[in-house]
C-alpha cells in the first residue's frame, strides 16, 4: 500500500512498481484532469506540481513521490489563472490546457509578473498543437486583472 498526498489530501492506493504518477492519478484516484498524450515526457500534457515544481507525471514513477505534495489541475480549480485562460481564450481543443495552467501557476508563484521571455522559457515544455501560445502568454501576463 502506498500513501500519496494530492491536492491537500492523503490517499492510500495499491499500485504495482513501475506505475507512473499520471496513471495512478487518473486510474486509481479518478483525477482525470491530468492528461496523457505522448507518454514519453515530451509534450507537457501530464504536467503536475511536486512540492510546487512542475514535473511530467507520465515519466515519474508514483513510488518515487514519497511524502511530497502533488498538485493537479483539480487542486488549482480556484486559481485566478483558470479564469485568465478563459478571458484570453487561451485554449482551443483544451487538451493541453491543464498542463499549461499547472506550469503557469508554478511560474506566477515564483514570479507574479513575468515578462514574455520568462514566460516562454517557463512554458517551453508545454506543447499546444492548436498554437495558442500568444494567448497563453496573454493569460499569464493578465492573470491578476
Amino acid at each position: 500500500m502506498l500513501e500519496l498526498r494530492v491536492n491537500g489530501g492523503a490517499f492510500e492506493l495499491d499500485a504495482p512498481v513501475g506505475t507512473s504518477l499520471a496513471d495512478a492519478l487518473r486510474d486509481r484516484l479518478g483525477l482525470t484532469g491530468t492528461k496523457i498524450a505522448c507518454n514519453e515526457g515530451h509534450c507537457g500534457a501530464c504536467t503536475v506540481q511536486l512540492d510546487g515544481v512542475p514535473i511530467l507525471s507520465c515519466i515519474t514513477l508514483v513510488h518515487s513521490v514519497g511524502e511530497r505534495e502533488v498538485t493537479t489541475i483539480e487542486g488549482l480549480r480556484d486559481h485566478p489563472l483558470v479564469e485568465a485562460f478563459v478571458r484570453a481564450d487561451a485554449l482551443q481543443c483544451g487538451f493541453c490546457t491543464p498542463g499549461q495552467i499547472v506550469s503557469a501557476a508554478a511560474l506566477v508563484e515564483t514570479d507574479p509578473e513575468p515578462d514574455r521571455d520568462v514566460i516562454r522559457h517557463a512554458m517551453a515544455g508545454n506543447l499546444c498543437r492548436c498554437g495558442t501560445y500568444p494567448r497563453v502568454e496573454e493569460a499569464i501576463t493578465t492573470w491578476r486583472a
